[in-house]
């Protein structure tokens, strides 16, 4: 097989989720920290222009302080792939990106990202997950899956805050 070709494979780009070319959003879940007695409060809708809304409030009260978004993949193959890519417009805050090899897993690898206010392409290397419970990093290897079952966006800064994340698409590369 020539170079360029071998190269072109591996750029290719598969789409997990493209918000503009779904018409509902079946398959993602809301989950706040309600389900440990939080008060954060949050919601993942369908804009006009086509794009998915994470918006809500993020509260400290009764030991909350997160708020997320989750979707279940089935089992989506990461042969050749590099990077998770995200094309969003955020808030200019400082959100997670949640990945797991399993949905049954009691952990998550995640993978910090900021946003600056504009429409963006973010990518978080696979190989830069690292395995997190509860928001303690675990004394496991960082991420080195061959697939994934479930992805996921957490908002939880440690303080009460308001936030919307515009979401175009969510790719592997």
């Amino acid at each position: 097989m020539n170079a360029i070709l071998l190269i072109l494979l591996l750029l290719q780009t598969q789409t997990l989720f493209d918000f503009s070319k779904e018409a509902s959003l079946e398959g993602w879940i809301v989950v706040n920290d309600g389900v440990m007695g939080g008060l954060s409060r949050s919601t993942l809708k369908l804009n006009a222009g086509g794009h998915g809304v994470f918006s809500g409030k993020v509260s400290l009260e009764n030991n909350g302080g997160f708020a997320s978004i989750r979707l279940d993949c089935s089992r989506v193959s990461l042969k050749n792939t590099q990077s998770m890519v995200l094309h969003v417009k955020g808030d200019g805050g400082r959100y997670q990106f949640r990945l797991r090899a399993r949905k049954d897993d009691y952990y998550a690898y995640i993978h910090y990202f900021k946003t600056s206010g504009d429409w963006e392409k973010i990518t978080l290397p696979l190989s830069e997950f690292y395995p997190t419970f509860r928001g303690r990093k675990l004394n496991l290897p960082d991420f080195a899956g061959d697939y994934l079952e479930e992805v996921g966006i957490l908002i939880g800064n440690k303080q009460e805050e308001v936030f919307e994340l515009q979401i175009d698409s969510i790719c592997l590369e």
